[in-house]
């Protein structure tokens, strides 16, 4: 490369204002999200009420606020629930959590005053604003590009939308989730054999052939972005059970065939806590070495993991330094806090280079993009800064160009790449 003119070269004097500002002006593609276009009717979840009443935040109550009891909450009309939490976490206490200020980072970039009044504007704001209109602000806001949906064939209102041949809304890309399958076996059978699928329990060959035609017809209805499950931390493979059969003989084989990846999200305790229902899980460190297993049996088939444990991100991160066909992603859930945000990032770049997808938001809510991704891009840019200033010392030319080039890579470049997919 030749050198560049010495007016094009970043400096200490002007890297982070140049970092910054690319970080927040390059569109993202948001690889793992829970939300849904908006032809799925109430699936999409979003306005300010379901922004309060985020799982996240019915944790933080039920340990915060213990004048009512989980059944005593969840009782509560929906609304009321809302206003529970905002008094006991806003009013009553200060908002200092990450999930706290996530609620009023969104609504000051809203443009909704932040303060204790903050949720009674908030309705107000909504009051005559559509789903519609609310996609394009909030992707507007959050500089998001497009999201991949969540999309389970196994959800009796998802599969009804589905099947009802859907006019979806470009910027939502489908992911296909397999969770049933492999978590919930024999519930699985009984649904495929109602939906006319010859499958039985004993996973014989001809119930493998079946799966793969499931799998096969559901990928050409959705044209998802990857194959995705939600693992327990105690996932093993190879193991004498259903799932790593079905892992075997149908999840990889339609990976393989169709060019599909597997996005595996592994380390959750479900259930830690019942009484506080989605609310209620836990994480747990999964064993490393069967991902390393399955990538080097594999290699044809292309891995997208994120794992839920702190203690598994060193390990994570050498295992990707070894294998070409896995590529992490994000920050997911519990690690989504911003020290662990700037540990994960830095140890991946110093790792890996570029070679990672730094973030995903996993909103469950429309307007979550919003916080999720202010919030990570500062972290991520602060990173940047950082390793472009240690990049500086060595005396390497380094010009805008190239930082833009790197953040794209890293913002939808890497997920595009690796799945194949047009987004």
């Amino acid at each position: 490369m030749a050198k560049p003119p010495p007016q094009d070269l970043l400096t200490s004097g002007n890297l982070r204002d140049v970092v910054y500002r690319v970080v927040a002006e390059t569109p993202v593609v948001d690889a793992h999200t829970h939300i849904y276009s908006p032809c799925f009717g109430s699936l999409l979840l979003w306005g300010v009420d379901e922004l309060v009443s985020y799982h996240y935040l019915i944790a933080e109550v039920l340990r915060t606020d213990r004048s009512v009891s989980p059944a005593a909450f969840w009782a509560l009309p929906p609304e009321k629930r809302a206003e529970h939490i905002w008094r006991a976490l806003f009013v009553e206490d200060a908002p200092i959590s990450e999930a706290r200020r996530g609620v009023l980072t969104t609504l000051q970039l809203l443009g909704i005053e932040v303060g204790p009044d903050s949720l009674q504007a908030a309705r107000q704001y909504f009051r005559d604003v559509t789903a519609e209109q609310h996609v394009d602000t909030v992707f507007r806001v959050a500089n998001v590009k497009a999201t991949v949906m969540t999309d389970d064939p196994f959800d009796p209102a998802e599969r009804e939308v589905w099947l009802g041949g859907p006019e979806i809304d470009p910027r939502f890309r489908a992911g296909l989730r397999i969770d049933a399958l492999l978590n919930s076996w024999d519930e699985a059978v009984r649904r495929l054999q109602g939906w006319g699928y010859d499958v039985r329990p004993p996973l014989d060959p001809g119930t493998c052939a079946e799966v793969r035609r499931f799998l096969g017809e559901w990928a050409d209805r959705m044209e998802p972005v990857y194959l995705a499950a939600s693992l327990p931390s105690t996932f093993d493979y190879p193991a004498d059970d259903a799932r790593s059969k079905l892992i075997r003989e149908c999840i990889l084989p339609v990976a393989r065939d169709r060019g599909l990846p597997f996005a595996m999200m592994v380390g959750v305790k479900r259930a830690v806590n019942p009484e506080l229902r989605l609310a209620g899980d836990g994480v747990g460190r999964f064993d490393v070495g069967v991902l390393e297993g399955l990538c080097a049996a594999n290699p044809d088939v292309r891995f997208l993991v994120t794992l839920l444990s702190r203690e598994n991100q060193h390990e994570l991160c050498v295992a990707a330094r070894k294998f070409p066909n896995l590529l992490p992603f994000g920050c997911w859930w519990f690690l989504n806090n911003p020290s662990l945000i700037l540990e994960i990032t830095r140890m991946r770049i110093e790792t890996l280079g570029f070679g990672f997808i730094p973030q995903h938001s996993d909103a469950r809510i429309l307007d979550q993009l919003i916080y999720k991704w202010d919030h990570s891009r500062a972290l991520i840019a602060q990173v940047l800064t950082e390793k472009y200033t240690d990049l500086l010392a060595t005396g390497w030319p380094l010009i805008e160009a190239q930082v833009r080039r790197d953040v794209e890579r890293l913002f939808e470049g890497n997920l595009r790449d690796f799945t194949g997919a047009v987004i």
